[in-house]
């Protein structure tokens, strides 16, 4: 056994099993665990550009990295003109950047806020560090090794089903640049430490908020001296 096994195919199926089976247990057992654990009422102002750029950012690149995979061949024939793959690969690099800024303005949010800095776990700063890393080595890859889009159908995805299969396929990425190596890596540690944080919380759908009545919040205070209303 050597280190392309351990990484490219033991912590694979280790980090699957974990997510699936500890979410599952999450979801069956703990229901009341899964959630964001929001700091909204901390700060809200930074949390929310911060927020929205991350998610909207994170959700259209997983998004294209899945379809790379499921349906390889569409990508194989978008880009059989030289324009629309840069078109694709400028695009897919500048929501990217809009991660990597989303991502940004939410860490400098919990060092700067001290009341959200006291309730930043120990795991929320492992989930940060690597989505950090994550964000990062993608960005590298797609500088130093520009059009992802067109050699990940050749590598990347055979490699992902040759796991799926369970005919594990190493070969296929063991000769990679060390990056791009280290991208693989960091998606499959997150997903095992994904049953372990608040991101948990992405496997709930909220689809009641689609149709339930607004919430009214009261907030109830004693009034002091200064707000107490004068007859």
């Amino acid at each position: 056994m050597n280190w392309v096994t351990v990484l490219f195919v033991i912590l694979p199926y280790v980090a699957v099993t974990l997510c699936i089976g500890l979410t599952a247990y999450r979801a069956a057992w703990r229901p009341s665990t899964l959630s964001s654990q929001s700091s909204q009422l901390l700060e809200s102002s930074r949390l929310y550009w911060g927020s929205v750029a991350f998610h909207w950012g994170i959700v259209i690149t997983l998004t294209g990295h899945l379809l790379a995979i499921v349906v390889p061949w569409v990508f194989q024939i978008w880009n059989g003109s030289p324009l629309r793959l840069y078109l694709l690969e400028a695009t897919g690099f500048a929501f990217g950047l809009w991660t990597l800024l989303g991502l940004a303005v939410l860490v400098w949010r919990r060092l700067s806020v001290a009341r959200v800095r006291v309730v930043t776990s120990r795991m929320d700063v492992v989930v940060l560090a690597l989505l950090a890393l994550s964000v990062v080595t993608g960005l590298t890859t797609a500088l130093l090794y520009r059009y992802g889009s067109f050699w990940f159908t050749g590598v990347a995805t055979p490699y992902i089903w040759s796991l799926a299969t369970l005919r594990p396929r190493p070969e296929l990425v063991a000769d990679l640049p060390i990056v791009i190596k280290l991208h693989i890596v960091n998606f499959f540690l997150l997903l095992a430490v994904f049953p372990f944080s608040r991101l948990v919380h992405l496997i709930t759908l909220p689809l009641g908020y689609l149709y339930r009545p607004w919430q009214l919040v009261i907030w109830n205070r004693r009034p002091t001296s200064s707000t107490q209303i004068r007859r």
